[in-house]
């Protein structure tokens, strides 16, 4: 099963996925949970695809998610490349392998006959990296609301790992105005890319605590039309992060003031929120975290247990019960070099359908 499952990765990262273009991806994963014999294969508004595996039993059910979109741009190379201890490509890991995985769930209980006492949703959700800003997710929950056992979100890497704690992000878009004009004849008239990038230094002087853990980071810059002109608009996205909603909102409040003190009468800053992650968390010694540990220890892993920035979030800021879970391990995640171990994927799937089959006896 498992060369089952890297191939079924393999298929899926070969189809190219931005976050807001996962239709060719999700057609696909429709297709494929309709020759499974999924009950309810559907697609959303929001585009996340659903199928039922019925239980036998009116146990209330699981859902279990993965994430369809990647941070690469359809122009991506999505080469792969093979060795025998490694996949490398582009996405392979967030998320096609946690995608392939939701099929690998299926697998695994046919193969074991293992019958459950309610009804597992697959969804192949949208929305979750960059500006998605979880759409996909929060639709999900919308659906599906408190009336479920639990909600699992798988994610490709991360094996050891019980993301029980949601990190709260802020994402913004600042943007600066000018007049613009000809680099000699209008010179010395502001230039919104000088200006903006006065604006990035000071972001990046602003003193961020380390206790609790708080980022701030600009991903993205534009602006500007030629070599020559003096760039009428330009702007940055800017993330910021925190464990600790105090220091987030206090870091929220230095970047506003660094924005409205760029303001100047031939200077307009603009800054406006692309993307809310909601903070949240269930506790330690609920027994849905103690499965996923006992679940990993089983396997000879030690869990580990943190906070991150995932589809769970949403379920886990409205309390429901949530965790994230990854199925190998990996690394270089969001790069060209990004890849899986073939090896740990074994460990994963046992750990999850560990859970899912614990999670109905809780």
């Amino acid at each position: 099963m498992i060369q089952r499952l890297l191939d079924l990765a393999v298929t899926v990262q070969q189809i190219p996925a931005p976050t807001f273009k996962e239709e060719p991806r999700a057609a696909f994963i429709r297709e494929l949970f309709s020759n499974e014999g999924l009950c309810d294969v559907a697609t959303d508004e929001a585009g996340n695809v659903y199928g039922r595996l019925p239980g036998t039993g009116s146990a209330l059910p699981l859902i279990l998610s993965a994430h369809l979109d990647t941070v690469f741009s359809s122009s991506t190379d999505l080469a792969v490349t093979r060795t025998p201890e490694r996949i490398y490509g582009p996405g392979i890991g967030d998320n096609s392998l946690g995608v392939a995985g939701l099929l690998g769930l299926v697998w695994g209980l046919r193969q074991r006959r293992i019958a459950l006492p309610g009804d597992v949703w697959l969804v192949a959700n949208t929305g979750e990296e960059g500006l998605g800003d979880l759409c996909g997710m929060r639709r999900v929950v919308e659906c599906f609301g408190e009336r479920v056992l639990a909600y699992l979100i798988l994610e490709g890497m991360a094996l050891g790992h019980v993301y029980h704690r949601a990190l709260a992000v802020r994402r913004y878009r600042i943007t600066l105005r000018t007049a613009g004009g000809h680099s000699w004849v209008d010179y010395g008239k502001p230039s919104a890319v000088h200006e903006l990038g006065g604006l990035i230094a000071r972001l990046a002087a602003l003193p961020v605590p380390t206790h609790p853990r708080t980022s701030l980071n600009v991903g993205v810059i534009e602006g500007g039309t030629t070599v020559n002109t003096i760039a009428a608009e330009a702007h940055l996205e800017l993330d910021l992060r925190s464990e600790g909603a105090r220091a987030l909102s206090d870091l929220v409040s230095q970047v506003e003031t660094l924005v409205h003190a760029a303001n100047r009468p031939d200077v307009q800053a603009v800054v406006e929120c692309i993307g809310q992650r909601p903070a949240g968390k269930i506790s330690a010694a609920h027994p849905l975290v103690r499965l996923a540990e006992r679940c990993l220890a089983e396997q000879g892993l030690r869990p580990s247990l943190t906070i991150g920035s995932t589809d769970a979030n949403i379920p886990l800021s409205l309390g429901l019960p949530a965790l994230c879970l990854g199925l190998s391990t990996g690394g270089g995640a969001h790069t060209l070099d990004e890849y899986v171990n073939i090896s740990p994927l074994h460990q994963g799937m046992e750990q999850l359908l560990g859970v899912v089959e614990g999670a109905f006896k809780l």
